[in-house]
C-alpha cells in the first residue's frame, strides 16, 4: 500500500478497545486502521509486527535536516520511540491503552539524507502491570548500528484516552 493509498489518522479508540495490542497494529499494518500521522510528516511505517516484537522502515530526507546539515536528532529519536512504544503496545490486552513514560536514545553515527532507508526493530524487555519496558536499535541498510535506544511505558485504562 503506498501513502497516497494509505490514510493517517490516530486508531479509532473505541474499537481498537476491544483488540489487544497485537490485533490493533495488524490492522494498521494491513490498511485495515489508519497508520499515526506522525509517519507521514516523518517518511517512515511500520514494516513488521509480532508479540514483542516491530520493525519500522525509514527514510531519512532533506526535509528532516538540522542547521549542520545532518538529519536532525528528534526524527531519529522519533523512529525509535514510536518502535519502542510499539513493542509495548504489541503485548496489551484489550481495554489497555499505554504511553511513553520515559525513553533515552544513543546516536552513534550521523544520518544524513542520503543514506536511503533505516530499519528500527524494537523487543519487549518487560512487561509488568503498569509498566513496560522496551529496548530498540536503528541500522542502515548493511547493518550498522546508527542509534539504540531503551523506553519505559505507562500501562493504564483505554477508556483514558477516550475522555
Amino acid at each position: 500500500m503506498t501513502d497516497i493509498e494509505r490514510s493517517f489518522a490516530p486508531v479509532p479508540l473505541a474499537e481498537a478497545a476491544k483488540l489487544s495490542g497485537l490485533e490493533t497494529l495488524q490492522k494498521v499494518l494491513s490498511g485495515a486502521f489508519p497508520a499515526a500521522p506522525i509517519a507521514r510528516t516523518l517518511n517512515f511505517t511500520m514494516s513488521s509486527v509480532e508479540e514483542g516484537r516491530v520493525e519500522f522502515r525509514g527514510v531519512p530526507t532533506a526535509d528532516h535536516l538540522n542547521p549542520m546539515g545532518a538529519v536532525h536528532g528528534g526524527w531519529t529519536a522519533t523512529i525509535l520511540d514510536s518502535a519502542l512504544g510499539c513493542a509495548v503496545m504489541s503485548m496489551l490486552k484489550p481495554g489497555e491503552g499505554y504511553t511513553t513514560a520515559e525513553f533515552k536514545v544513543n546516536i552513534v553515527r550521523p544520518l544524513t539524507a542520503s543514506m536511503g532507508e533505516v530499519i528500527c526493530e524494537a523487543r519487549i524487555l518487560h512487561r509488568g502491570r503498569t509498566l513496560a519496558t522496551a529496548e530498540g536499535y536503528l541500522r542502515d541498510c548493511n547493518g550498522k548500528l546508527l542509534a539504540h535506544g531503551t523506553e519505559t511505558c505507562a500501562i493504564f485504562p483505554i477508556e483514558n484516552l477516550m475522555r
